[in-house]
This record gives structure tokens, C-alpha cells and sequence, in this order.
């Protein structure tokens, strides 16, 4: 049986949010925006648009090895592995102003609402092999939840 480091569970499972035992991806993406919100108050709003791309950027690779070394043994895109939703969820944050309870709730609805339907070629993500196609679905509806967030704010 292959086995893999406590270190790759708890970055690929969200900090353990992924063991949630009903709906382990909208456990993540709250738990995510929870973390979110709580930086929104504990920095200065200036710090708080480049501290969160800072964790995309890292999230998204550390995402990548932890489900590349975890997907061997939990299978293809297991439900456990909720980085993912982290990640696009903080992609969607991008546009919600600092201390916004209305923006941030926006941001993990239309999320996981892109996420669940994987419409407008989100699917085809998931094509790509290990650890990418794990992220690249969620880093697209990221994505589209940013633009509609932004215009809206417009």
C-alpha cells in the first residue's frame, strides 16, 4: 500500500475540512472564507488584496503535490481533497472589499454554484491529469464568480 506524509492530507484536505463527512467541498470553501474574513479584519484592506493572492499562488502549488502524491492512494479528484475549493473561493474573494459580509457570501455562493454545475467549459478542466485537473475546474469557477462579483461592483 503506498503511503503519503500527514503533511499532504492536511494541506490537501482544506486543514481537515475535507473529512467533513456531508458536503466536505462547501465545508472547505467556508472554511476558506472564514479565513478570508478573518484576515479582512486583522489587516490593513491594502495588504489584504496581495496577502490573498499570495495564498492562491501558494495554495494552488501546494495543491497540486498534495493531490498528486494523494489521488495513488484516495483515487481520481476524491471528495476529501478540498484544497481546490479553497483556492477558488479565494480566487472569487479577490473582488469583494475587506470587511464586506455581503461580497464574501456572494463570492462562496457563486463559487459553489460553479463549482456544483461546471458550466461554460469547467468540466473540460478535469481533463487535465493528477493534481492540475484537481485545481484547474475550481481555479475556473473562481474565476467566473470574480468577473460576475467585479461587474457587479461596477
Amino acid at each position: 500500500m503506498k503511503r503519503t506524509t500527514l503533511f499532504h492530507i492536511f494541506i490537501a484536505s482544506g486543514f481537515g475540512s475535507g473529512f467533513c463527512p456531508v458536503g466536505p467541498g462547501t465545508a472547505g470553501a467556508f472554511l476558506a472564507t472564514a479565513l478570508w474574513f478573518l484576515l479582512s479584519y486583522l489587516l490593513p484592506p491594502t495588504l489584504l488584496l496581495p496577502v490573498t493572492g499570495l495564498l492562491i499562488i501558494v495554495f494552488t502549488g501546494l495543491g497540486i503535490r498534495s493531490a498528486n502524491a494523494l489521488e495513488p492512494i484516495w483515487g481520481k479528484d476524491p471528495s476529501r481533497i478540498v484544497v481546490d475549493e479553497m483556492v477558488g473561493v479565494w480566487i472569487a474573494l479577490l473582488a469583494a472589499p475587506a470587511h464586506n459580509w455581503w461580497y464574501a457570501a456572494a463570492a462562496f455562493i457563486l463559487f459553489r454554484l460553479f463549482d456544483i454545475f461546471k458550466p461554460l467549459g469547467i468540466r473540460k478542466m478535469e481533463n487535465f491529469k493528477g493534481g492540475v485537473g484537481v485545481m484547474m475546474d475550481d481555479i475556473l469557477a473562481g474565476i467566473y464568480s470574480f468577473i460576475l462579483l467585479a461587474a457587479a461592483r461596477c
